[in-house]
């Protein structure tokens, strides 16, 4: 009972990496380490697991972020993705959850359509924006099924 429930969790932590309201693969870990200390068979396999998971996790927090920097650098000025932050954060206390996403959005536009004057140049920096960030959402949800997967060979295993 305790490893269905275990998964459960794990499959709303990979839900959360899209949803912005959820915790993502934080939740994911922390389920694999209560997984660990709930296991009652004695050895060390769950806690090689667990380190896997823990090594997937950083790797996927690292890459979250890193590759959509990489990818923005120097294509937009700083105050466009600031412009986007704030709409961000603004949407998301407006209008939970999907105002993260919606507010992130128009706050880009808005800052490119007043640079460069001109709504196709906005909706180009505006998809270059959404796609650096779908990037990151992809390396966070690659690690999140990752980490469940080494999870179940630890079932298998343990």
């Amino acid at each position: 009972m305790t490893t269905v429930l275990v998964g459960l969790v794990m499959l709303v932590g990979l839900l959360g990496v899209v949803v912005p309201l959820l915790p993502g693969t934080a939740l994911v870990l922390a389920a694999g380490v209560a997984w660990a200390v709930l296991v009652v068979e004695d050895g060390s396999t769950r806690w090689v697991v667990v380190g896997t998971m823990t090594a997937l996790f950083l790797a996927g927090l690292v890459l979250k972020y890193a590759l959509p920097g990489r990818r923005l650098a120097g294509r937009l000025p700083r105050r466009t993705l600031l412009l986007g932050a704030a709409g961000a954060v603004v949407g998301f206390f407006a209008l939970p959850p999907l105002g993260l996403l919606l507010g992130g959005v128009l706050g880009v536009y808005l800052a490119e359509a007043q640079r460069a004057g001109s709504s196709a140049e906005a909706r180009r920096s505006t998809v270059q924006v959404l796609t650096a960030i779908g990037l990151g959402v992809l390396a966070e949800l690659t690690a999140g099924v990752l980490m469940v997967a080494a999870w179940l060979l630890g079932v298998v295993l343990v």
